[in-house]
């Protein structure tokens, strides 16, 4: 996530501030040390909403030898984009933040190396479909769901929606943000959540119908949730985001009682965000280990906190006040992968024309 989330995402602002000064010293290639002997290191590709813990990533360094670099060409769908371009001079030699709605592309263009962490648990290893099985490792959780700015629906006297169809009534134009399923993963999962809600002759119609009620559409979940959900507090003028279902942990009052926002719960899509080890990377032994670290208990633990997804492993204790303000979705929306993958390109095509033009 994409605070993402998923994710979405799907980080905290607060984690991504405390990894500028790392992305700052990316460069993909080892540095010197005081010796002036070339140090081990080991560079992570992700998307802009990557967080970890300054300790919990020093552990890992030190444990492994290892200097972590980390390199963000932006939301997760640039990101697979990207990672499809630079195929043959990779990027870096690890990924993480590719989702399940655009894996099976970054799969099928020869992107990644067969890896999988030899102890991964059959719980988290079943969060990869079989087309994904022994190539990419399953790390985080989310649901990607509208969330509601609550006080300015109460403001405003305005009864909240609580469904896809309600978004496309006139009492809520122009009230509503999406994000580009052609540049964004939470988008992409939005987009399948209403062709799972309204199948493969309904959704398009829908689409039209939102954008006549005055849909926006942003290019990233950073810019949909900061800068125009008036609910993250940065003085956004639109009360309906897509983020996600545990976006509203993050908007928690400071006596923990409430929050400022809640999910739509009836709206959402399951992402699962990856982790694999890229064709051609330069440092392969330390691509392993670093996919090994992403699913290791330390890390694991530290994702809710960071990246407000759910931990792949069910084992990890959640934060306490996600039982009430960040549940997952009885029932998200599904689409089945392969059809994902057969369709994709098709239905992002369909959607810009009938939303975009």
């Amino acid at each position: 996530m994409k605070l993402t989330t998923t994710a979405r995402t799907t980080a905290a602002t607060a984690g991504v501030v405390a990894l500028l000064p790392l992305l700052a010293a990316c460069g993909g290639t080892p540095t010197d040390d005081a010796s002036g002997a070339a140090s081990s290191t080991v560079t992570l590709v992700t998307h802009d909403s990557f967080a970890v813990s300054d300790d919990v990533l020093a552990a890992f360094e030190k444990e492994s030898g290892l200097t972590v670099e980390q390199v963000a060409p932006g939301d997760a769908g640039t990101l697979v984009n990207q990672l499809v371009l630079t195929k043959d001079a990779p990027l870096g030699d690890v990924v993480f933040g590719v989702d399940n709605t655009y894996a099976s592309r970054a799969v099928d263009a020869g992107v990644f190396e067969q890896y999988q962490p030899a102890d991964l648990a059959p719980e988290v290893a079943a969060y990869a479909p079989d087309d994904l099985a022994g190539t990419l490792t399953p790390v985080d959780v989310g649901d990607v769901c509208m969330n509601l700015d609550d006080g300015w629906f109460e403001k405003h006297g305005v009864t909240p929606p609580t469904t896809l169809e309600d978004l496309a009534k006139p009492e809520y134009a122009d009230l509503t943000v999406v994000t580009n399923p052609a540049t964004s993963s939470p988008g992409l999962a939005f987009l399948l959540a209403t062709i799972g809600a309204f199948g493969a002759d309904g959704w398009e119609a829908y689409w039209a119908d939102l954008r006549d009620n005055g849909l926006k559409v942003a290019e990233s979940w950073e810019d949909a949730y900061y800068v125009d959900f008036s609910g993250a507090g940065e003085g956004g003028q639109r009360p309906i985001a897509l983020s996600y279902a545990t976006s509203p942990a993050f908007t928690v009052s400071d006596d923990g009682k409430t929050s400022a926002t809640s999910a739509m719960l009836d709206t959402c899509f399951r992402q699962v965000e990856y982790a694999g080890v890229l064709a051609g990377a330069e440092n392969p032994e330390g691509a392993e280990k670093l996919v090994d670290f992403l699913t290791s208990a330390e890390f694991q633990a530290d994702v809710p906190g960071q990246m407000y997804m759910y931990p792949a492993d069910p084992g990890v204790e959640l934060p306490a006040d996600w039982q009430q303000f960040a549940p997952l979705a009885d029932e998200p929306f599904e689409v089945e992968p392969a059809d994902v993958a057969a369709h994709r390109d098709e239905w992002i095509e369909q959607w810009t024309a009938t939303v975009v033009g």
